[in-house]
């Protein structure tokens, strides 16, 4: 890749911006009110804005591998809290998608170093539904339905958070799981039930 092109294509892109508007640049500069936080794949292939069509200003973005919610993840856990308690957003979306590598070699056994410790949080999605998926005999198909899981496993872990559970109460603040299917373009909601896993979870999890 030539460098030199990316600025090239930065210039290309303020005149765009500015022949649409030509105070693009001083309103973007006046702050951001998203009303939906983004936590989705480091995976090259899937951009954020772009996928939902949505444009600067209107998506807070948060993106690991593997689309992961872990309570030991500092760096989650603050983009969390920004967003639903200083930007209050009123919807969480958790995006995975088809063709994850990280869910991949989460399903692999080998050791991959540093990753281990990553995966390993996959890995336990896995434990969790096992008789599920080991009674897929596909493995494309086992595969995406571990990207799925995996995904209704990381709204459960923002649903533990004392942020969502108090933005819910306060003004109804939805988490909602979704897999961008990479071969199709298409997005799919899971149809997370946010307020039965909230219910399934309060007895243990619940914070004033």
């Amino acid at each position: 890749m030539d460098l030199d092109k990316v600025f090239e294509n930065n210039e290309a892109w303020i005149k765009k911006q500015l022949a649409t508007s030509k105070d693009y640049f001083e309103n973007l500069g006046k702050g951001q009110s998203p009303e939906l936080l983004y936590i989705g794949c480091s995976d090259s292939r899937v951009t954020a804005e772009d996928l939902m069509g949505l444009g600067p200003g209107e998506v807070f973005v948060h993106r690991n591998i593997a689309n992961m919610i872990s309570g030991n993840d500092l760096n989650a856990m603050s983009v969390v809290e920004y967003a639903v308690i200083h930007l209050k957003v009123n919807h969480v979306v958790v995006c995975g998608h088809y063709g994850c590598g990280g869910v991949k070699a989460a399903l692999q056994s080998k050791d991959l170093g540093l990753l281990n410790g990553w995966l390993r949080n996959i890995r336990d999605v896995y434990r969790i539904h096992k008789l599920e998926l080991n009674s897929i005999e596909c493995e494309e198909r086992k595969y995406d339905r571990l990207v799925e899981l995996n995904v209704k496993e990381q709204c459960v872990n923002l649903i533990k958070t004392a942020a969502v559970q108090k933005a819910y109460r306060d003004r109804g603040l939805k988490v909602h799981g979704w897999v961008f299917d990479v071969h199709t373009g298409k997005l799919i909601d899971l149809k997370i039930n946010f307020e039965k896993y909230l219910h399934d979870i309060m007895e243990i999890y619940h914070l004033d």
